[in-house]
């Protein structure tokens, strides 16, 4: 898989002759006395096959998570689930995810594991066969948890991974690592609408053949890390002397945890009921309204890849600025717009708001680089929680006042935005 072109060799070799170069001797890296990881990883540039196949994984990972929400006009229609229930699905999901995750980072940043990447994809592959073959809501539950783990164990050292492969373009290859997922996710819907719904809960199973394709790349991919810890394991990550002060890296975290609230709880609503909203208000069919969700979420993915790049050359702080307030016009419109109009609504929704992710995170990792590990669980579960408890509140408000008043409330949701206002000036070296 891996193999390196010279163009000049020693001895009797012929010029520009392709040379193959084991695995072990290509990755292995060297060590000056001042090195760290991410000197190397300027020095060599993007490592562009780990960055694609880390957001490979995270495409095939995010399409069977997407799954679950996918499925609930199924679930709710089997088994008369309401929207409280079928929210309660979503938390035992997001709950596993959100909290296992900053543990998870905490220990990798201690002691990298890897191959725990493949292993915990084996939670995902269990999950997926239990939620085919469940019949009891309470399994359901335990089938939805066990993909969450899956998604606890692959967060935070797969976004380790991605800067480490980054050649210093830690917005880019962010970029790359999240719009992976967010293809993922917006494959969901389809798929559910081409298989699932054509062929019911069974049909569930099949997807567990993703799971294991996905252990098999994050295998090779744990075997290109393994001697990439010998790079970072003992180099000490001195603050820039322009950094700013704990208190404003305490309240800059605040600031970005808001953000980050904002922007999942209005995405949560959508990617959650957005379905009920267009067959409740519009009565287009199940496969119909999946379909218009995969615009939205397909949407989502083109604005992560972009946000990225944009905040290595402008900052950050000012793509933050723009996605989240800049949706806020957009949201407040569609609740009162028509079909049609809430499809262009949603894109250019989903573009806007999802610029943010990569920033958001990357900042947060900039504040804390000594705590790299942990602070990517931190956001990817604060993310991953914020969806399970939306979900679950906005099935309750969608009970007893109806899924169009949930629009109404959640319309002014990026205009928390402002707060961006606190978030302070990184050093340029940061960027």
């Amino acid at each position: 898989m891996f193999a390196a072109s010279f163009a000049n060799l020693p001895g009797d070799h012929v010029l520009n002759k392709p040379v193959v170069v084991s695995e072990e001797a290509l990755v292995t890296p060297v060590i000056g006395p001042d090195a760290t990881s991410d000197s190397i990883a300027k020095a060599a540039g993007p490592a562009y096959i780990v960055l694609g196949g880390i957001s490979f994984s995270h495409f095939l990972n995010d399409t069977m998570q997407s799954l679950i929400p996918s499925v609930y006009p199924i679930l709710k229609a089997s088994y008369a689930l309401d929207f409280a229930q079928l929210g309660l699905i979503t938390l035992a999901f997001q709950f596993t995810a959100s909290l296992l995750q900053p543990v998870v980072g905490h220990f990798t940043d201690k002691k990298a594991q890897p191959f725990s990447l493949a292993a915990g994809m084996g939670f995902t592959f269990f999950g997926l066969l239990l939620l085919s073959i469940a019949q009891q809501y309470l399994v359901i539950l335990i089938a939805a948890a066990l993909v969450g783990l899956g998604s606890a164990v692959f967060h935070p050292e797969s976004a380790r991974i991605a800067r480490l492969a980054s050649g210093g373009r830690y917005g880019f290859a962010q970029s790359v690592f999240q719009v992976g997922g967010n293809l993922g996710t917006s494959m969901g819907p389809l798929l559910a609408a081409l298989i699932v719904v054509p062929f019911g809960q069974p049909s569930i199973a099949w997807f567990s053949s993703i799971a294991f394709l996905a252990i098999i790349v994050l295998w090779r991919i744990g075997r290109w890390y393994k001697p990439q810890i010998a790079a970072r394991k003992f180099s000490a990550v001195e603050p820039h002397p322009d950094a700013p002060d704990s208190r404003r890296v305490k309240l800059a975290l605040a600031v970005l945890v808001a953000l980050l609230f904002s922007k999942q709880l209005y995405v949560s609503s959508l990617s959650s009921y957005y379905i009920f909203y267009l067959i409740d208000k519009f009565n287009v069919s199940t496969q119909a309204a999946q379909l218009y969700l995969f615009l939205f979420l397909a949407a989502n993915a083109v604005g992560v890849f972009f946000g990225g790049p944009l905040g290595d050359r402008f900052g950050r702080k000012y793509v933050i600025w723009f996605s989240i307030l800049g949706a806020l016009p957009f949201t407040l419109a569609l609740p009162y717009a028509g079909l049609y109009a809430s499809a262009v609504l949603t894109v250019l929704i989903g573009l806007i708001i999802s610029s943010a992710t990569s920033s958001i995170i990357v900042f947060a990792q900039e504040l804390m680089p000594h705590r790299f590990g942990m602070i990517s669980g931190v956001f990817f579960g604060v993310a991953f929680g914020i969806g399970g408890l939306g979900a679950a509140v906005l099935g309750e408000v969608a009970d007893h006042t109806g899924i169009a008043f949930v629009y109404q409330v959640c319309a002014f949701l990026p205009a928390i935005g402002l707060l961006a206002v606190f978030l302070p000036k990184m050093p340029s070296t940061a960027r």
